[in-house]
């Protein structure tokens, strides 16, 4: 089937393959195939199954519901679809391939024992509603991952259910106003420091917050003075991430917990950049009240591409009677779930989600607690924080770095080194992918301009630092040689070319629309 769309899509692959000195008959290089959509290599008539044809009684059954015209998939054999969607998966980036060196993401190896340990019978098939006394090993699991994340932070209390980092902070911030409630002083404004994760704001909101922002001062961390300011009594609480998103740790974290204490706030910390601290410091030490942690980043359980996360709270015990339901109770050699109406204890703020968690990640994250250990964990973040300092220090005098000295777990450049050209922190991402790299975070955070944000994580060899240190340095080299060109251009070798983003962000177009094909290519 021949279409606009198709042939504009080879006029693209041959063009890409002509700036690239490699023009083939088929538009494919080497074994990267040029992969029509799926629609586009369907024919009427074919298919990968043998069904009987309909009945007058079949028919019936649907109760003229029956469709009156053709469903519209593509038609093939059961070897294109495999072939199509093996293709495509070729094209995946992830950590088992590659350095993933994405900013506040903490994209780190996963241990393939934890895989195999969510596997085991009774724990990969644990259903929800099965009765409690049948599923006492899952509860008693649940309670050790508890009491593993009790100590390392030092609170009394854990909420398990939340899905994921932001519903972790929605929990907390539903738990503070719940809190606040109950004591009779409903507040309006939740303060954010510009050096926040980007969620803290959009989750004060949907929880009917009023939000201002703390500005940070010339290293990088909350401006105490400007804080101590705008504290007072409509003021609900601080949403603080710590280390923030310049990848510093704020070092007047006490004074700012005291502050927020004294106005009759509560302390609110986004955990997501745990692995920094885990084994080191233990959060409730800080004078925070409470906290999401992401087991999918910190104890290494499969993140990203949409899958299921586990987003925990700590809280202390005076805002332990507000947290979602279901409870985790012990009673004797009984593990109960206190979720039931006639249980309920009626300070809580009721369900944050249906169940109790995502037992897989619970069970992934124990395994990994278990095979660290506490000194374990604490080299975790030792040498997390070590790998980002050999960053740092290697890409010194070819990249600029907005707060000078030390960083924890990330290390942050700015786009002043090539504010006299015209290449971008967006050009320098996009030449990376020609490299064979997945590029950083960037133009996050926002208060460093052109950012560039690079998470190395503690599973990252020298080796791997040390080449993708001399890529980043050759970078730099070329940009300052004049040619931009390349840069404008990149990538070249990917199997697409650079999209208008924005655009596609804006307008994406994710319908099949079979055009009628016409004489002559479109222009």
């Amino acid at each position: 089937m021949t279409n606009d769309r198709s042939q504009g899509r080879h006029r693209r692959a041959k063009k890409d393959s002509v700036a690239n000195n490699s023009s083939t008959i088929t538009g494919n290089r080497a074994l990267q195939i040029e992969e029509p959509l799926i629609f586009e290599q369907g024919a009427k008539g074919r298919t990968g199954v043998d069904l009987p044809a309909p009945t007058d009684e079949s028919t019936a059954a649907l109760g003229g519901l029956e469709r009156d015209k053709p469903i519209g998939l593509p038609g093939l054999s059961e070897p294109e679809v495999v072939r199509h969607y093996t293709r495509l998966s070729r094209n995946n980036y992830a950590i088992d391939i590659g350095f993933y060196p994405l900013g506040s993401c903490t994209m780190k190896h996963n241990p393939r024992l934890n895989e195999r340990l969510s596997r085991l019978p009774g724990l990969a098939d644990i259903h929800p509603l099965q009765p409690e006394s049948t599923v006492q090993g899952g509860l008693a699991l649940i309670e050790q991952v508890s009491n593993w994340l009790k100590i390392l932070t030092g609170f009394p209390a854990v909420a398990m259910s939340p899905a994921a980092g932001a519903q972790g902070e929605l929990c907390g911030l539903m738990t503070i106003r719940t809190h606040l409630m109950a004591r009779g002083d409903p507040r309006t404004v939740v303060l954010v420091p510009d050096s926040a994760h980007g969620t803290n704001p959009a989750t004060a909101a949907m929880c009917g917050y009023q939000i201002e922002s703390v500005p940070s001062n010339q290293r990088g961390r909350v401006d105490l003075n400007a804080l101590q300011a705008r504290l007072g009594p409509d003021i609900a609480a601080l949403m603080l991430t710590n280390p923030n998103t310049c990848g510093l740790f704020e070092e007047e974290i006490i004074e700012i917990a005291a502050a927020v204490h004294d106005s009759g706030a509560l302390f609110y910390c986004d955990g997501a950049n745990f692995n920094a601290l885990v084994g080191k410091v233990r959060p409730a030490d800080l004078g925070i009240d409470i906290m999401h942690l992401n087991l999918h980043k910190t104890f290494s359980t499969p993140h990203g591409g949409g899958g299921p996360g586990a987003g925990p709270v700590v809280m202390t015990n005076e805002l332990a009677p507000y947290a979602p339901l279901p409870w985790l109770l012990r009673e004797g050699e009984t593990l109960l779930l206190i979720e039931h109406p006639e249980r309920q204890a009626k300070t809580s703020f009721g369900r944050m989600r249906a169940w109790h968690g995502q037992m897989g990640m619970f069970v992934r994250a124990l395994a990994y607690m278990l095979s660290h250990g506490g000194d374990g964990l604490r080299q975790v973040a030792e040498d997390a924080v070590l790998n980002a300092n050999y960053l740092r220090v290697g890409l010194e005098g070819k990249y600029t770095m907005p707060y000078s000295g030390l960083c924890m777990h990330e290390v942050l450049c700015d786009d002043e080194f090539i504010k006299d050209t015209d290449i971008t922190t967006l050009d320098i991402a996009k030449t990376l992918i020609d490299e064979g790299y997945h590029p950083m975070t960037i133009y996050f955070p926002l208060i460093a301009h052109g950012a560039m944000l690079i998470e190395p994580t503690e599973t990252e060899s020298r080796q791997t630092l040390d080449q993708f240190i001399k890529v980043l340095r050759a970078i730099a080299d070329q940009i300052s040689s004049g040619d931009s060109k390349r840069f404008h251009r990149a990538p070249l070798h990917a199997p697409r070319r650079r999209l208008d983003e924005t655009r596609a962000a804006r307008q994406p177009n994710l319908r099949w629309k079979e055009s009628t094909p016409t004489s002559s290519p479109r222009k």
